[in-house]
C-alpha cells in the first residue's frame, strides 16, 4: 500500500467527520473488537475499517508504518515477511495496533519493551476538532502522543502509526520451570525479568501460569536459529496443557507468537472448544480469538448460554470477572493470595512488565520507572454473591488493587465510583487534554465509556 492511498482515505474521513451531527457523541465503525463491556452504543459512526494496511516496513531501521485498524495478524505477517518481529505483541490476533496503543496491551516480551504503547515512534490522530495531527514524543502535540494510552477513543482516533520492531528469531525454545510456593515464584520471576540471562541465555520472553497457589510455572523464551523439533497447538493439544506435562519445548517464532490464540488462553472451555469433539466439528481454521470472540459477544447480548444453562436445570447465577490488572511484583504474593481465597478462578496468566524509558511519562497509566510490575490475567465466570449486575467480584478486584497500588486495564467492565476512578486515572491532566483535542466533546468522556453502561447500576 502506498502512503498517497492512506491520504485518499484521511482526506474522505476527514470530510466524512465534518458532516456529523456534533451533539451526538461518534463511535467507529469497524471490522473487530476486544472490549468486554457493556456500553452506551454511539448512534453516529465513523467508517473506519477500510484503515486496516500495512503501508511500510523499514528492515534498516526496524521500524513498521501501519494504519490504525491494523490487526496485529496483519501486522506481524507484514513484518516476519520482512524478517522483523514488532517488539510486544499482544496474544490474540484481532487486538489492532491503535486499540493496542488507545488501550493498554502486554505481552511475553513486555518485561524487555514495556506495554504497546512505548514502542510507538510517531502517530497521525484525528482529534475532536477534526484535524488530523501528528504526534510525536518531544513535537508540539507530544502531550497528546503520552496522552493517547488508556484513553480508548475518548481523544481522538489513531490512523497512522510508525512503530518499533526487532530482526526476528525463526525458532522460540521454551523452558517450563515449576514452583510450588509464591514466594518463591515472583522472586524467581523478579530475578530473572531484572537480569534477563537464564543458564547463560539472554531470554526475550517471560511470562508465567498459575494452576494453583502450590503449583506455578515460570515460561521462559530464547530466541534461537535452529530447533531440533516444533510443537503444534493449533488444533488437537491446547498450549497450555503443555506447560504442565513438559519442561522445554519448541516452536517457530509465529507459533510462539500465536501460542494463546487458538484457545483463547483456556478461555475456549467456556464455549466447550477445549472437547475434542467440538474442535473436530470447528475444524482447525474456526479454533481461535476471531471465533471465540464472536461467540462471546453475541452471548453478552443475547444470553443465550445461561439460558441454555437454565434448560438444562443450572439455575446458579454467574457473574464475569473478565480483566487483567498489574501491581508491583513487591505486592504480587499478596494479591495472588488474597484473590485466590476470595474470588478463586483458575488458571491466572502472568505477565512481567516495566516502564522502559522513564524520561516518558503516560499521565492516563502512569507506571513507576523504577518498579516490576506483574499483570495478572483471569477470565471466567463464578457464582454470584447476590446480583451478578451489580459486580460484587469485580468490584472486590477494583478495591484490592487500589489498595495494592496498581491499576486496572478498561477493556472490561468497571464499577469505580465516578470520584475515584477520577482520581485513579488522573482526570486533572485527562480534562486539560480533552479542553485541548476534542473541546466540544465530540467522543465519549472516559468515564462515560468505560464505567457507565447501558444497564445494570454504578455505585
Amino acid at each position: 500500500m502506498s502512503i498517497s492511498d492512506y491520504d485518499t482515505k484521511k482526506l474522505r474521513l476527514t470530510r466524512e467527520f465534518a458532516t456529523l451531527q456534533s451533539s451526538i457523541a461518534i463511535g467507529l465503525n469497524k471490522n473487530t473488537s476486544n472490549l468486554f463491556r457493556d456500553r452506551k452504543k454511539a448512534t453516529q459512526k465513523l467508517h473506519v475499517r477500510d484503515f486496516d494496511k500495512v503501508i511500510s516496513t523499514d528492515k534498516k531501521a526496524n521500524t513498521i508504518t501501519v494504519e490504525g485498524m491494523t490487526t496485529f495478524e496483519s501486522l506481524t505477517d507484514a513484518a516476519l515477511a520482512q524478517g522483523m518481529v514488532p517488539l510486544v505483541v499482544p496474544e490474540l490476533k484481532t487486538i489492532t495496533i491503535g486499540g493496542a496503543v488507545s488501550g493498554v496491551a502486554i505481552e511475553s516480551s513486555s518485561f524487555k519493551y514495556g506495554l504497546v504503547h512505548e514502542s510507538i515512534v510517531s502517530m497521525e490522530v484525528l482529534t475532536g476538532t477534526g484535524k488530523v495531527l501528528v504526534a510525536t514524543p518531544d513535537g508540539p502535540h507530544k502531550d497528546l502522543f503520552y496522552g493517547m494510552p488508556n484513553s480508548y477513543g475518548t481523544l481522538g482516533y489513531i490512523l497512522k502509526l510508525t512503530i518499533k520492531a526487532r530482526p526476528a528469531a525463526p525458532f522460540v525454545r521454551l523452558q517450563h520451570i515449576k514452583f510450588t510456593d509464591s514466594a518463591k515464584y515472583f522472586k524467581a520471576l523478579e530475578r530473572v525479568c531484572d537480569k534477563q540471562i537464564y543458564g547463560g541465555q539472554t531470554v526475550q520472553f517471560v511470562d508465567g501460569t498459575i494452576f494453583s497457589t502450590t503449583e506455578m510455572y515460570i515460561t521462559l523464551g530464547f530466541d534461537v536459529s535452529e530447533a531440533p523439533y516444533t510443537s503444534d497447538y493449533t488444533y488437537k493439544q491446547a498450549y497450555y496443557t503443555s506447560i504442565q506435562s513438559r519442561d522445554e519445548d519448541y516452536l517457530t517464532m509465529y507459533d510462539y507468537i500465536w501460542r494463546w490464540d487458538t484457545d483463547w488462553f483456556w478461555c475456549s472451555k467456556n464455549v466447550m472448544a477445549d472437547k475434542g469433539i467440538v474442535r473436530r466439528l470447528l475444524g482447525k481454521k474456526r479454533l481461535g480469538s476471531k471465533t471465540y470472540s464472536k461467540i462471546m459477544q453475541f452471548e453478552a447480548r443475547h444470553g443465550w448460554y445461561e439460558s441454555l444453562g437454565r434448560l438444562l436445570g443450572h439455575n446458579e447465577k454467574r457473574e464475569y470477572v473478565i480483566q487483567d490488572i498489574e501491581v508491583p511484583i513487591s505486592k504480587a504474593t499478596e494479591f495472588l493470595e488474597e484473590f485466590d481465597e476470595n474470588v478463586g478462578i483458575r488458571p491466572i496468566w502472568v505477565c512481567p512488565t516495566r516502564a522502559v524509558n522513564g524520561m516518558w511519562h503516560y499521565p492516563l497509566y502512569p507506571m513507576n520507572a523504577d518498579m516490576l510490575y506483574v499483570n495478572f490475567g483471569f477470565w471466567d465466570s463464578v457464582a454470584a454473591h447476590g446480583d451478578p449486575d451489580d459486580g460484587y467480584y469485580n468490584r472486590y478486584v477494583e478495591d484490592l488493587v487500589t489498595k495494592l497500588g496498581g491499576a486496572k486495564s478498561l477493556y472490561s467492565v468497571s464499577y469505580y465510583p465516578k470520584k475515584q476512578f477520577q482520581q485513579r486515572y488522573n482526570y486533572t491532566q485527562y480534562t486539560k487534554l480533552k479542553k485541548i483535542y476534542d473541546p466540544t466533546s465530540r467522543f465519549s468522556d472516559l468515564y462515560e465509556k468505560c464505567v457507565v453502561r447501558s444497564s445494570s447500576r454504578n455505585r
